[in-house]
């Protein structure tokens, strides 16, 4: 037990104000008890019963602001580095554990999209005795969680651990299958599929709509994450945007070799990444440039016009434009940031599937689409939000799912 020092800082509260930070209200005192009594498959189970993907919550939460952030002894010192106990637990637990298939339902269930609601999903139905099948448009399942976070921060051992149970629960998966153009919803259901889950995430990135972004130095974060390897980035590189995805591309970008500026329209302390991902950002050589607007893309670099930022009418802070201060940032390369939108495959090939803001399925609070037997949850939903957040929510959508079988089953 690496973390038993830490552990035992752990006051066991009655009231945990860590508990009731953590959006899917992580059971921490009888965790940390169970690890300071041995109790390691019993803490594991817990954990993973509460959220099949703790493991990787343990890595990419923001922990700031949820369980660490809200620990009682960081009041006047250190908190208990939960995170550090809960990725131990978790990991041996999924090295460890072994499911077997129990097929007790014939109601065949379809999830589209492999990523963190995707899994959820696929382990909790499987687990209760559904057959499942995963498709997914990309050769392994993980979604953004392997294709969009680099490998320095989130192992893709964990994700092949979470692949192997689901195998193990005999679900299967169909790689490289985009649902829409060839196999659409339809098709499946006319397959037999009883219900379908849609979870794909946003992979569209949202453009900066200025001129010279279709030029060849220019790409776009969530797609250069994909496959880092084959980018030719050139020495100087910068980064447009201040969220978690521009400071993974910033730091992969770093981590290649090259000289990387994040240029950012506000000031530090408006920065979106969390503390975290900043601060690797920072170890990793990345240098920050604020203040500055995005106005043109060029073969030579970013043209760029000093801003300084006001408050509106209610209160936000606004980017306002200084007159006459367009200039050339210089750079072999520029890579866009500024969050995604989802793609379009399925409701452009499907009949009763409607779509709301930017792009995003519409869906009720228990994940329900416009068209019947269809549930959706996810960013593909909400847009880009926290892992754990998908993981509740999901968690939820779930069991309307199973609602939803028995109820026709009858």
């Amino acid at each position: 037990m690496k973390n038993l020092e830490t552990a035992n800082r752990c006051l066991n509260c009655k009231n945990a104000r860590c508990v009731s930070a953590c959006p899917i209200h992580t059971p921490i005192p009888e965790v940390i008890l169970d690890y300071k009594e041995g109790r390691y498959e019993q803490a594991g189970k817990r954990l993973f019963d509460n959220n099949p993907l703790s493991a990787i919550c343990s890595i990419v939460c923001p922990h700031e602001k949820q369980c660490r952030g809200n620990c009682i002894r960081g009041i006047k010192g250190e908190p208990v580095d939960f995170p550090a106990i809960e990725n131990e637990i978790s990991m041996h637990y999924l090295k460890h554990v072994h499911f077997t298939e129990k097929r007790i339902h014939n109601q065949r269930v379809g999830i589209i999209g492999g990523g963190p609601a995707g899994i959820t999903i696929a382990l909790q139905l499987a687990q209760k005795g559904y057959p499942v099948t995963i498709f997914d448009a990309h050769p392994r399942i993980g979604g953004v969680l392997r294709y969009g976070i680099p490998d320095f921060r989130l192992p893709r051992t964990i994700l092949d651990l979470l692949e192997e149970k689901l195998l193990e629960l005999g679900v299967k998966i169909r790689p490289n299958t985009l649902i829409g153009p060839v196999l659409t919803i339809d098709r499946l259901l006319e397959d037999g599929y009883d219900a379908l889950f849609i979870g794909t995430g946003v992979w569209n990135p949202r453009t900066l709509n200025i001129p010279g972004e279709s030029l060849g130095n220019v790409h776009y974060a969530i797609d250069y994450l994909k496959d880092p390897e084959v980018y030719q980035l050139g020495k100087k590189v910068a980064v447009i945007g201040a969220g978690d995805v521009a400071m993974d591309a910033a730091r992969t970008a770093s981590r290649h070799g090259c000289d990387v500026t994040i240029l950012y329209r506000k000031g530090k302390e408006n920065i979106s990444a969390t503390e975290a991902e900043l601060q690797g950002a920072i170890n990793d050589g990345v240098k920050f440039v604020f203040y500055k607007i995005p106005k043109a893309c060029s073969e030579e670099g970013m043209i760029v016009a000093d801003c300084e930022v006001v408050m509106d009418a209610d209160g936000h802070p606004q980017s306002v434009e200084k007159a006459d201060s367009d200039h050339l940032f210089a750079c072999d390369s520029i890579i866009i940031a500024v969050s995604q939108l989802p793609k379009n495959n399925i409701v452009r090939n499907t009949t009763g599937l409607e779509t709301g803001k930017n792009g995003l399925l519409i869906a009720d609070e228990d994940g329900k689409t416009t068209r019947v037997g269809v549930f959706a949850s996810g960013d593909v939903v909400t847009g880009a939000k926290t892992v754990v957040k998908a993981v509740k929510y999901a968690q939820h959508v779930a069991g309307e799912i199973e609602a939803y079988l028995q109820a026709k089953a009858q």
